[in-house]
């Protein structure tokens, strides 16, 4: 992690990730823009058989609109709208692969006591940032008090329900990439073995990028289409969460849709949180959760997990790495 440091020192500030391409498409490099889960997603790989390459691609986007099938809380059919509208009167029983993510989100949830917590969306659903639209006061005292992971009840059997009614769960920040994750997972078992996937603030690369290591761009946090950082890296989840990405500004004041399940309002103290590591589910779920936990909370806890290291911009545009980016 030591070559992390020449980068660092060309830093003025920190965002989304995204991989940023330096040299001119090669013949053998497929790549591909599309709009899934809400955002903008990229994919690229090195495949000389362009046919096989164009499946490839239809089936990476299929994997991600299953996903959405089955996670999407503005789906009405979907496997997550029915625990929010169903799991408060009986258990629902759920895929295993839903019941498994909701056993990730739940131990992160435990892991940085409720910094991390998916029934933020009790309080979120009043929230509608293109809208300019926040809830009252009155709304958010009320939503408040249905905003806690420990009302999730997960029972054997793969069925779920929430402990009261009010209850309601978004995966938005875990689930994107867990899709992501399961992308490249694809790939790899294709023979693929040189990709890098995005999908919004997460990207996940496999390989290097023949030879060379991919170089991921942290975008700027206040400054459109700037840069802060570029870090090569090889085989490796990177995540941003950040304050710019979803948000309106009134009187001042910064909406945005990292909610803070404490107060059910936008966490602030942070411009942004990267997360690299191993698995893209794990590093989309902990840049929210660091976001929450501000820098010194945030720093605690990414000390304690081994492989994962973290990128804290604060609101005096000052960066802090963790100790595994500083040697």
């Amino acid at each position: 992690m030591r070559l992390l440091l020449a980068w660092f020192y060309r830093v003025l500030f920190a965002a989304t990730a995204s991989v940023v391409i330096f040299n001119p498409a090669q013949a053998q490099w497929q790549r591909e823009a599309f709009n899934t889960l809400g955002t903008q997603a990229y994919i690229e790989f090195w495949l000389a058989d362009t046919e096989q390459a164009k499946q490839l691609i239809v089936d990476v986007q299929a994997e991600f609109e299953r996903i959405n099938q089955l996670m999407s809380p503005y789906i009405a059919n979907s496997e997550l709208s029915k625990l929010n509208r169903q799991a408060a009167s009986a258990p629902v029983t759920v895929s295993a692969e839903l019941y498994q993510l909701l056993q990730q989100a739940k131990h992160i949830s435990t892991l940085s006591n409720g910094a991390f917590d998916i029934t933020f969306a009790s309080v979120g659903f009043y929230y509608d940032y293109r809208a300019h639209k926040k809830p009252s006061t009155a709304q958010l005292q009320l939503a408040r008090q249905y905003v806690n992971y420990q009302s999730i009840q997960l029972l054997p059997n793969n069925q779920v329900s929430f402990a009261q009614p009010g209850v309601k769960i978004d995966l938005g920040g875990i689930a994107k990439g867990y899709a992501v994750e399961l992308g490249i997972r694809l790939l790899a078992e294709r023979g693929i073995e040189h990709a890098q996937l995005t999908a919004g603030g997460d990207s996940r690369l496999l390989g290097d990028k023949r030879g060379r290591p991919w170089l991921v761009g942290i975008k700027h946090p206040r400054q459109e289409d700037k840069y802060a950082a570029q870090l090569p890296l090889e085989n490796s989840a990177i995540s941003t969460s950040g304050d710019y990405e979803r948000y309106f500004i009134e009187e001042g004041v910064r909406y945005h849709h990292i909610i803070d399940p404490n107060t059910g309002q936008s966490a602030n103290g942070l411009f942004s949180v990267t997360v690299t590591g191993a698995d893209t589910t794990q590093t989309d779920a902990l840049s929210t959760t660091l976001f929450v936990l501000g820098l010194q909370a945030g720093m605690a806890l990414i000390e304690q997990i081994p492989g994962y290291e973290a990128i804290f911009i604060d609101t005096e545009r000052k960066m802090h790495v963790s100790s595994g980016l500083s040697q």
